[in-house]
């Protein structure tokens, strides 16, 4: 697995945040909810290639790894940077589950922060796609909670200068969603539930 570059992860936090900050009005909820530390995952809705970095911007104390289509990695040296900033490439397809399950596991073994975008790509109209279940199945092989959250732009969709909100959610254990045995129903089930967590959590935004 790829290493990530903490010194230049730390870098993009001192010199782009203030930057997206200001162009997208990005206020955040509920940053207590973040644990300070050991593992979690992260699963949130997706909008833009920003969000990596908006949810990244939440929880200043942490480094984030998250996936990221392997059609990124094509580019040489654009690989060599977003690896260096925490992303690794997942082929969608067959097999997809077992690599994310790997990758995941030595990620958060070593009390990493896995982000993994619920509903496997971005969504056009801002609006929430169908939920998969890949979160859940690398929560459950790994027993670590997940931390649901929500990216809300004003008018649903990202435009500069428009305001932004990112929310976060109470930690909640592949247990409490129900995942006993790891069967496909349960997890399906599991991300309904953390997709109508995110679907609250949006309800409640104030522009």
């Amino acid at each position: 697995m790829a290493e990530q570059k903490a010194w230049l992860y730390s870098l993009a936090g001192v010199v782009v945040s203030p930057i997206i900050s200001l162009l997208y009005r990005v206020k955040f909820r509920n940053k207590n909810n973040i644990p300070k530390e050991g593992a979690y995952i992260i699963a949130s809705n997706h909008l833009s290639y920003l969000d990596p970095l908006l949810l990244g911007m939440g929880q200043r104390n942490r480094k984030l790894r998250f996936m990221a289509k392997s059609e990124l990695f094509k580019n040489k040296l654009f690989a060599k940077l977003i690896t260096a900033l925490g992303a690794f490439p997942v082929v969608r397809g067959a097999g997809v589950e077992q690599e994310a399950i790997t990758t995941g596991e030595d990620i958060l073994e070593n009390g990493g922060v896995m982000t993994i975008f619920l509903e496997g790509k971005r969504s056009k109209t801002g609006e929430f796609l169908r939920p998969r279940s890949g979160a859940m199945l690398i929560a459950y092989a790994t027993n670590t909670p997940i931390v649901p959250a929500c990216i809300t732009p004003e008018k649903k969709l990202m435009k500069m200068f428009r305001k932004t909100r990112v929310s976060f959610g109470e930690p909640i254990t592949p247990k409490e969603l129900g995942i006993t045995t790891g069967n496909p129903r349960e997890l399906r089930n599991a991300a309904k539930k953390i997709m109508e967590q995110l679907e609250e959590m949006r309800s409640t935004e104030e522009f």
